[in-house]
């Protein structure tokens, strides 16, 4: 056995579809590739490596690393115990003989093992192991029938769900083809190029060849390859125009899945159409076509685009005319809107949204612009009085972009196009500035708004959001959130971080749930509400690199602190870990912590304390009071900190001479009363039972 030679054989898998929607392919080449482990283990077939691939017409599929044989297995299968299944003279009783039978193994084959408290007989099973090969064909089958798409149908007159129709399925193990068949379309080791360029069947004869093989037939089967031939493509024409792509994730993604053989054209059109809004031509290029736009040095937009083709480059010029064509007719279309929308002000628009609904049981446009106005306001009360006119303007103005021509067309550039209208209409900078900053940050670590004005419009947009659904019960569920609400609220927290204003998420919730004074268990709302920020308060600070004790010792103690006061007293106790006294004060703590009761004793009385160690402890805690307001109020935490670890010794002190279950209730009562004032005093900025010893 030691001298077997261990053979390895690579696998192919293709799926042959009609074309998938590219948006839909990430995510299948995942499944694709952890349903194939998953399936793989789970028969006991060693791989060495597994890669997915996609492109618009296949799903593929090579494993490396597979044995000729599974791999062996030894089961064992507990039966009844011991004392059943054998006499006082070891013979087996009618349990261990039935139990062997059902296990198909010899009675004498038996063993006990010792399980929880008691002793069982145990069938040991070696499996047969199987040839991979024979068993190929109905993983492969499993392996594509497994396959989720967010949307799948039955095609014709086929019985199985797929995304699209299949064509075909190619299959090799080695150089052998795996026959299997699903709903009649059977295995073979042919395939197909480009659907125009290259349609005819070929063989595959080694899986070695597979990928040149389609790329001879005009596929680039790997999709990284692809993005990079559309990134240094589109990188490299642009600088024949003296410009630079507008480089865009989403849409690099999408291009990449769209096309099997990326070929990118220059294109034109009419300069007279960089009048319009630059990210207005940049969503039509983007959304309507899929094209690339082009800028120069100063981020300005050149009379250039990039289309990446699916066809060869001597077809360039045809897909160059039939691109400016359509191109063309789409700017045409933008320009009309705009023209139209500029005609009438912003201001006038206020009334057209009480024809808008908002949300069924949350009211009209206008009940929301209202509900945003008087969070905005209280905003401005608190945080910058002077600029309270002009948010209210930007409060009562950030809808109403909602109902113009451009932004029915495209809903992205909610905000954006407010900003060009209200400059058109002759409003304030900073109020228009206000209107394209109310939606950031548009994703996790996105820009946030550059103008004070912004950041609270943006807080007060996003806050009656989260506000208004958990009104009426549409809360974020598991991976449900149809309203971005989570996102939402990591903007609120990422804005008041940035900025360190001195405002809480508390006084932020209570305000804006004053619009709904007529819900249901508001208290129940409130503290559901309070509790998400603070479930997304935790992944904020533990991706800066705190750890979870230290978030939730602060945390735990409420929501009523400013966030940026949230990270300055984790920076404090951060500090703090690194000095020598840091064990010894969280076990002193934690020794309090563990006596002192729920329930609030009587108030505690210094002509009862009778043993010095008690007296000295009160002292002690009388001095650190004394100081400990000033500090907080000049957030010297580190400081604050300082002072409750000079508590270490008189703490230890009394525990280690004070029984504080004294046999009289008066002064057991007062005892605890003393520890109870000693845990409220330090945790005015932290939950130090909850910190671990470093």
């Amino acid at each position: 056995m030691g001298n077997e030679e261990i053979l390895n054989f690579p696998l192919l898998l293709e799926i042959g579809t009609e074309e998938i929607p590219a948006r839909f392919l990430p995510g299948a080449i995942q499944s694709l590739k952890e349903n194939t482990i998953a399936v793989l283990k789970e028969i006991f077939i060693e791989f060495s490596e597994i890669k997915t691939y996609a492109t618009p017409r296949r799903l593929s599929l090579i494993a490396h690393g597979l044995p000729e044989m599974q791999e062996g297995r030894v089961r064992e299968v507990f039966g009844p115990p011991k004392k059943a299944a054998f006499d006082s003279t070891g013979t087996p009783t009618k349990a261990a003989l039935k139990f062997a039978k059902s296990q198909s193994v010899a009675v004498e084959s038996l063993i006990t093992k010792k399980k929880d408290k008691g002793e069982y007989v145990v069938a040991v099973i070696e499996e047969q192991r199987m040839a991979v090969r024979d068993i190929l064909p109905e993983i492969l089958k499993r392996i594509v029938l497994s396959l989720r798409f967010p949307k799948a149908m039955k095609w014709g007159d086929r019985n199985i769900w797929f995304v699209r129709p299949i064509h075909w399925l190619l299959a090799l193990f080695g150089k052998d083809t795996i026959n299997f068949e699903i709903d009649g379309i059977k295995s073979s080791n042919m395939t197909r190029g480009h659907r125009f360029l290259s349609p005819a069947l070929f063989q595959v004869k080694d899986i070695s060849t597979y990928i040149n093989l389609l790329k001879n037939n005009f596929v680039i089967l790997d999709q990284e390859e692809r993005k990079k031939m559309i990134l240094e493509g589109i990188r490299r024409l642009s600088t024949t125009v003296d410009g630079r792509p507008v480089e865009d994730e989403e849409l690099i993604e999408t291009v990449t899945y769209l096309v099997e053989y990326p070929v990118p054209v220059l294109c034109s059109f009419q300069r007279d159409y960089l009048e319009l809004p630059k990210e207005l031509l940049i969503t039509v290029m983007k959304d309507h076509q899929k094209y690339f736009a082009i800028e120069n040095d100063e981020n300005k937009l050149i009379n250039h685009f990039i289309i990446i083709c699916n066809t060869k480059e001597e077809n360039a010029e045809t897909v160059k005319i039939g691109a400016e064509r359509v191109i063309k007719a789409r700017f045409e279309d933008a320009r009309f809107y705009f023209e139209e929308d500029r005609k009438r002000l912003l201001f006038d628009r206020i009334e057209d949204l009480k024809k808008v609904t908002f949300h069924d049981k949350l009211g009209s446009l206008y009940n929301k612009t209202k509900r945003v106005a008087s969070i905005a306001e209280f905003l401005a009360n608190k945080i910058i009085p002077s600029e309270k006119d002009r948010l209210s303007s930007a409060a009562w103005l950030s809808k109403t972009d909602l109902i113009t021509g451009i932004v029915r067309e495209f809903p992205e550039l909610q905000g954006i196009m407010g900003k060009y209208y209200a400059i058109n209409d002759g409003e304030d900078t900073e109020i228009a500035e206000a209107l394209g900053e109310q939606y950031l940050p548009l994703h996790s670590g996105g820009s946030l708004p550059k103008t004070q004005i912004g950041d609270l419009l943006s807080i007060a947009d996003k806050i009656d959001n989260i506000v208004a659904f958990f009104s009426i019960g549409l809360t974020p569920t598991g991976s449900e959130d149809p309203f971005a609400l989570r996102r939402q609220a990591l903007g609120i927290i990422a804005i008041l971080l940035d900025k360190g204003y001195s405002i809480t998420l508390t006084e932020i919730v209570d305000n804006a749930l004053e619009n709904f004074s007529t819900i249901p268990n508001k208290d129940k709302v409130r503290e559901n509400i309070l509790q998400f920020f603070e479930q997304r308060l935790e992944p904020v600070f533990s991706d800066q690199g705190y750890s979870l004790d230290f978030i939730q010792s602060i945390l735990s103690l409420s929501l009523d602190v400013h966030p940026k006061d949230i990270k300055e007293r984790l920076d404090a106790l951060h500090r703090f870990k690194e000095d020598k006294g840091y064990n010894d004060f969280l076990l002193a703590i934690k020794r309090a912590h563990n006596i002192i009761p729920e329930a609030e004793p009587p108030e505690l009385k210094t002509a009862l304390l009778i043993e010095e160690p008690e007296k000295l402890l009160k002292e002690n805690l009388d001095s650190v009071r004394y100081v400990l307001t000033g500090l907080l109020k000049d957030k010297k935490y580190s400081d604050v900190i300082n002072l409750f670890a000079s508590l270490t010794g008189p703490i230890n002190h009394f525990f280690d001479h004070v029984l504080v279950m004294d046999k009289q209730e008066e002064i057991k009562q007062n005892r605890l009363a003393l520890l109870k004032e000693l845990g409220k005093t330090v945790s005015t900025i932290a939950d130090f039972s909850k910190l671990s010893a470093s």
